[in-house]
């Protein structure tokens, strides 16, 4: 499967789901399981195993575990409800500093932007739809 089709389902996904009319963040997290373990598979990472919604931390409890297989956690996914714009506050709040000082690695999303951390830092953001085409029901591709 090429990343296009990959994300093109993913993106099916997340729209079906809210056209439903009733769904909630956790909706959201059967698709976005599935997109990373896509995206690990395509990228030759087939040893990462996924956990959602996995055992509270002492930190907290991040929506996602992501684990090499064997016996070391190597991130966690924080994810926020698509309707959720200003990852910029997310990112500022108490919850996130937390987790940013505590977990190498990190993720926040809102299923559409997502946000890479590593020992606190953010050293990559990627848009890959508008979060507003979401709630209008069409999941759009980033401006050029």
């Amino acid at each position: 499967m090429s990343h296009q089709t990959l994300f093109e389902a993913y993106f099916q996904e997340l729209h079906a789901k809210a056209q439903q009319g009733d769904a909630r963040e956790e909706s959201f997290y059967p698709a976005l399981a599935k997109m990373l373990e896509a995206v690990a598979n395509a990228t030759g990472r087939t040893h990462v195993r996924l956990t959602t919604l996995p055992k509270p931390t002492d930190a907290g409890n991040p929506d996602f575990r992501l684990w090499n297989g064997k016996d070391r956690i190597v991130g966690y996914v924080e994810a926020k409800n698509p309707t959720e714009e200003r990852l910029d506050a997310v990112e500022n709040s108490g919850q996130l500093i937390r987790y940013r000082s505590t977990f190498p690695n990190l993720i926040l999303t809102n299923f559409f932007e997502f946000r890479l951390y590593r020992n606190g830092e953010r050293i990559q953001t990627v848009l890959a739809a508008r979060p507003w085409s979401h709630r209008q029901g069409r999941p759009a591709h980033p401006p050029a």
